[in-house]
This record gives C-alpha cells, structure tokens and sequence, in this order.
C-alpha cells in the first residue's frame, strides 16, 4: 500500500530509541522528510535532519517547528513520542504515596507540556500549508488507572483530552488529531539496567528476562502474552498521520496486546 507519505515533512519528538526511532526510521523510508528529535543524535535512511533538544525546555518546541521549516519548508505530520519516565527517572513507582509534588511536577512537563508546546509550535504552520495530522503517543494507563505509576497515568490521560479538544478545533482547517495508546512495549524502559524488568523482579523474585517473558505478560493480562514490538506501533502510527486515514480524527487508538479490557 502506498501511504501517500512520499516529500511530506515530518516531526518525530523521543525519536533517539524505542517507538520513535521506529517511526522515524519507518516514515523515512516511506518517502517522508523526517526532523527526528531527541537528546542524543540517530541517523536515518533517506531525507532526515537530528535536532538536538531537549523538550523540558519551554522554547525547545518552537526551535524544533523553525528548523523543520528552514530546512523543508514546513511541517505536516507531528508525531509525539517524548515521554515516559522523565530523565533521570526509574518506573515503575508502586502506590500513590511513592510521588511527591516535586515528582508530579516533572511528569507532568515531560509527558503533557511538551506535547502541548509542540502542538503549539506545528499548528499554525499546519494551516497555513493547508493542513496537517498529528498523534500523540499517549498510554493504557491513561485508561486503566492503578496503584502504579499514578503520576504517569494521570499526565497521559490529559494528553488523551488535549488531542480530543485540538482535533475539534481545528478539524475544519485540516489538521487531524489522533492518539495511540500502546501498553507495554519492548523498549529501553523495560530492558536497561535498572529499567522497569529489574524493579519489577526485585518484587517478583524472578530473573529480569522471566519478567519480560511472562511475569510482566502476566501481570498486565495481556491477551497475546508478550510486550508489544515497538514496529507494531510505528506502523500504525505510519497509517494514522497518511491520507489514507484522511476521516480519521479524535480517535484514541490502543496497541496493547489486549491490556484494556473495558467496551
């Protein structure tokens, strides 16, 4: 299937590992000028640029929308991936009490306001080329509150109501708004030292590669009994921001292995 992607520009935020070296690495060979942000540089096939920012930072959004117009020419597809456990941050934390108002705070500027900034920054460029697509990698958490990782869940839950709320308002100017929602996915944050496996099996008592095969496939109840390949998210999200899904919009998309289990 031709996506349709071919000399359209691209913005991927957290695109260094993970799902969004995926997608980027996927929207570039799908044709697409790809402006891969992240704090540590990644090469890429085809026509793309690294910019270097850091999203904590209020006026890196708009740096990042500039350079994609000075070297493109535009921006028509914003995909944001940054999240997470903020820098400098181990999840999973267990129990509401385990964050204090410090914690909340930095969440909340990695995971919402960077997304909020980024829209900011690519919306008005959008319109003015006559539309755009934008999605937001948000969570299951953002659905499925729990006793872990509270802070996380409750700033994905926002970014969830931020892409509904923008892709009303600018719908009619052709800027189409969609979220994906993974559950867990095989990438840095489950597999580094110190990352999720290894706090998960302190608990569990199991070796940090039975957590990533069954424990963890356990304890979310995933239906298909394995975390989700980053690959799998980044093409749907390669569907999403095509024309081809040109009547796709407010849609909240969940890539998850089965985890949420509501109508």
């Amino acid at each position: 299937m031709d996506l349709q992607l071919s000399g359209r520009v691209a913005i991927v935020t957290g695109a260094s590992k993970g799902i969004g070296l995926a997608v980027a690495r996927t929207l570039a060979e799908e044709g697409a000028h790809v402006v891969a942000t992240s704090r540590t540089p990644v090469e890429l096939p085809g026509k793309a640029v690294h910019v270097a920012a850091d999203l904590m930072d209020p006026a890196a959004p708009a740096r990042v929308v500039t350079r994609a117009v000075e070297e493109f020419g535009g921006v028509d597809i914003l995909v944001n991936n940054a999240g997470g456990p903020p820098p400098g941050v181990t999840l999973p934390r267990f129990g509401f009490m385990a964050s204090d108002d410090a914690d909340w705070r930095t969440m909340f500027e990695f995971n919402l306001f960077s997304v909020v900034r980024m829209i900011r920054a690519a919306v008005p460029v959008m319109v003015a080329r006559g539309g755009g697509s934008i999605v937001n990698v948000s969570s299951g958490s953002a659905r499925q509150p729990g006793a872990m990782n509270v802070d996380y869940g409750a700033a994905k839950s926002a970014v969830n109501h931020v892409g509904k709320a923008v892709s009303e308002e600018y719908g009619a100017q052709g800027v189409r708004v969609n979220t994906i929602s993974p559950g867990p996915v095989l990438t840095d944050w489950w597999t580094r030292q110190g990352g999720a496996a290894e706090v998960i099996s302190g608990v569990a008592g199991a070796s940090k590669e039975d957590v990533i095969a069954k424990v963890a496939p356990e304890m979310m109840r995933l239906v298909t009994g394995r975390l989700v390949d980053p690959q799998e998210i980044a093409d749907a999200i390669a569907l999403l921001v095509s024309p081809r899904s040109g009547s796709t919009t407010g849609v909240d998309l969940p890539i998850d292995g089965g985890f949420l289990k509501e109508l």
